[in-house]
């Protein structure tokens, strides 16, 4: 259990594109020496500015009331990411943000990420960690989109057991490298033009579990997340408590 924590200030030293449609962003701060990083799955609160400069953060633990007292033209606009990489000795974060473009899946987050530049400012909170496989685990499986490439990526780094990997994209373009542990499989699934997580729960229809004891990770849009779980649950009689599941984001 970590101390509660009250937003900090951090600020954009780099910005790499690592796809077409994905950008890493690299901050830093002396604030972040007391961010609280507990696991690979690693949730990050994102203050974002609604207008130039730095936004206005709370200032206790106590941040929830600060924040909605605040006048609504200079709030902070609230966004959940994952961290990709945590150096606390030179008290940086990663943060890989899903550039959405234009249409109806852009949101704040990805606006602000497309036009973040060295020296802009944002506050951030540490969110906890949710990725906990049981002792007994003989095998994993691990599922997302997009959003959920950096939590997977860093999962892959500190795997202990075999998994069996699928991550949904929207093409060849968005697949990025990843360390790969031995016995352990990663699958591209290419959306093209097909429903948001209808090829990720198409492929784990279509999976033959392997024998032993699972533990399940599946995060990205809601409607995957559900699907998957739903699926393992009533189809292939998975224990609940074996599965963990988040719905990062909603489409539309």
């Amino acid at each position: 259990m970590t101390t509660a924590q009250r937003p900090m200030m951090a600020t954009v030293t780099a910005t790499r594109s690592l796809t077409e449609r994905m950008v890493r962003i690299t901050l830093a701060g002396e604030e972040l020496h007391s961010f609280a990083h507990v696991g690979p799955d690693q949730l990050v609160r994102l203050f974002l500015p609604t207008g130039p400069g730095a936004p206005p953060l709370p200032a206790t633990s106590d941040w929830w009331p600060e924040l909605c007292a605040m006048p609504e033209a200079t709030r902070p606009v609230l966004r959940n990411y994952t961290v990709r990489r945590h150096d606390p000795v030179r008290r940086e974060l990663d943060i890989d943000f899903v550039l959405h473009g234009h249409g109806l899946e852009s949101g704040p987050g990805s606006t602000w990420a497309a036009g973040a530049a060295p020296g802009d400012r944002i506050g951030v909170l540490s969110d906890g960690a949710d990725y906990a496989p049981p002792a007994d685990t003989t095998w994993q499986l691990l599922v997302g989109d997009e959003a959920a490439v950096p939590a997977i990526a860093a999962i892959l780094e500190q795997l202990t057991c075999p998994a069996v990997v699928l991550i949904e994209v929207a093409d060849a373009l968005d697949e990025l490298p990843l360390a790969i542990p031995p016995g352990t499989s990663v699958s591209w699934l290419h959306r093209r033009d097909a429903v948001r997580g209808e090829p990720a729960v198409a492929a784990v229809r279509a999976l033959e579990l392997p024998e032993g004891v699972p533990y399940v990770w599946v995060a990205g849009e809601s409607a995957l997340a559900t699907g998957v779980r739903r699926h393992l649950v009533k189809d292939r009689g998975l224990a609940k408590e074996r599965i963990y599941f988040c719905g990062y984001w909603r489409a539309g």
